[in-house]
């Protein structure tokens, strides 16, 4: 299965002639990306690959518009065209058009990588305070160790919303600073500034010497 290990070219190859194409033309395209499905369920990898970049801009698209991260964007898009590999036999033509199936199935793999992402952040925020013996930037390591959970939120009520997001990432969530950085859309710098100033707010609110 070659093509899953492609990155998804958002500029790719895309089937039809474009918004001038004819009915037929389009009817021609569905009815093809059909039979590379359908081979692509005997375990035809070069079927596979065709429908790969026939298809992989539009499925690319469709992530994107949810995550708006052109990396997590990048790793849904390979997730979803490996589930359509395993999954094709599945297809079933009568109940909708191939790139409806696949771009169906896109798009509920985006919704879930957020939802993911946000539960993981909320329960890694409730972990922090059993958790603080991580290596992390010296001024955080002034933090004592014992802090209650409710100086904890306090302290983070403390900070301004943009300091809190960012050190939730950072610290709560296990996110690097480049990974914070592109969930945000926002240049490394600036999140490096945000997260520092959130550290230091956090060190003054619970009366921690630096």
């Amino acid at each position: 299965m070659n093509a899953s290990t492609l990155p998804p070219d958002p500029g790719g190859q895309s089937s039809g002639s474009g918004a001038n194409a004819s009915g037929t033309g389009r009817e021609a395209e569905a009815a093809h990306l059909v039979e590379l499905l359908t081979r692509s369920a005997r375990g035809h990898e070069d079927a596979f690959s065709e429908l790969y970049d026939l298809t992989s801009s539009r499925v690319y698209g469709t992530v994107l518009r949810v995550l708006r991260s052109a990396d997590y964007a990048a790793e849904v898009t390979q997730e979803v065209f490996v589930e359509v590999w395993r999954q094709s036999a599945r297809f079933d033509a009568a109940k909708g058009s191939a790139m409806a199936w696949m771009t169906t199935m896109a798009h509920r793999r985006a919704v879930d990588r957020v939802r993911s992402v946000t539960s993981e952040v909320a329960r890694d925020e409730r972990y922090a305070v059993t958790a603080a013996d991580r290596e992390v930037d010296h001024v955080w390591e002034g933090v004592e160790q014992q802090l209650d959970v409710e100086r904890v939120r306090k302290g983070m009520a403390s900070l301004t919303a943009i300091q809190r997001e960012a050190l939730t990432l950072a610290y709560f969530g296990g996110y690097t600073q480049s990974q914070v950085a592109s969930l945000l859309r926002l240049p490394l710098g600036t999140v490096k500034t945000r997260i520092r100033d959130g550290l230091i707010g956090l060190r003054d609110a619970l009366g921690v010497e630096a």
